[in-house]
């Protein structure tokens, strides 16, 4: 085959790529704005939302957007881009509990920042993660759903400071915090994904670059709210 037909070749490959991703990156958009509209009265007070969902109840690969409100009306701020959740998917409304692999679908909203690294560019409550940091996951524990800086008597927890870069950048979503519910599930954060094809024990994973720019611009002033589920059931909500 002569070179000029390889290069047209290639050539088309690329723009059939292209024209599938924007394709592809507009139907998320449509189905993002679509669930904010649905979900307007919640979201009245919200200025900057982020929107995760997938399209197979079970599967552990979603679509991650981030709007911001201008002129009260929702705009893109982060065009889609993939996200890791629980390695089972996403449990029902209400049917999130301890240990089931599930991210918990619904409205929560976006709390503290722990972070390997003192942050200076950020505007969300933080701290600087130490080995003292834990997040209590023992259902039969008084901290049960909560951070502890120490000793704790609670059996099982999670370490915020760990041997890889998991967490990061960690972020607490707000799910079965006030009040807190034993057994509905605990741990549940806004964290790195360190490969393409990860998962989670049931939080939102993205890449460090994305990460990075979601927790420079965070303002808990615009009350920064997630929004996750199935696509089918956020539409139903």
């Amino acid at each position: 085959m002569k070179l000029s037909n390889k290069l047209l070749i290639l050539t088309i490959i690329l723009f059939s790529m292209t024209n599938t991703k924007a394709q592809t990156d507009k139907s998320a958009i449509e189905n993002v704005l679509s669930i904010a509209e649905k979900n307007k009265v919640q979201l009245e007070n919200v200025g900057q939302l982020l929107v995760v969902y997938n399209e197979k109840p079970e599967s552990f690969t979603a679509v991650f957007v981030a709007l911001e409100k201008k002129d009260n009306k929702w705009v893109v701020k982060q065009s889609p881009i993939e996200a890791a959740i629980g390695k089972n998917g996403f449990a029902l409304p209400q049917m999130k509990v301890e240990g089931d692999g599930k991210s918990p679908t619904g409205i929560f909203k976006i709390g503290k920042l722990f972070s390997y690294e003192k942050q200076t560019n950020t505007l969300l409550d933080n701290q600087q993660t130490t080995k003292n940091d834990k997040w209590i996951d023992d259902v039969n524990s008084a901290d049960y759903n909560k951070h502890v800086s120490g000793f704790t008597n609670a059996k099982s927890y999670e370490n915020l400071l760990l041997d890889t870069d998991v967490y990061k950048y960690c972020t607490v979503i707000e799910y079965n915090t006030k009040p807190v519910v034993k057994g509905k599930g605990s741990a549940i954060f806004f964290h790195l994904a360190l490969k393409s094809d990860s998962f989670t024990a049931g939080c939102v994973a993205i890449k460090e670059d994305y990460m990075k720019l979601m927790v420079n611009w965070l303002d808990p002033k615009q009350n920064p709210t997630i929004i996750m589920g199935n696509l089918e059931v956020l539409k139903a909500m």
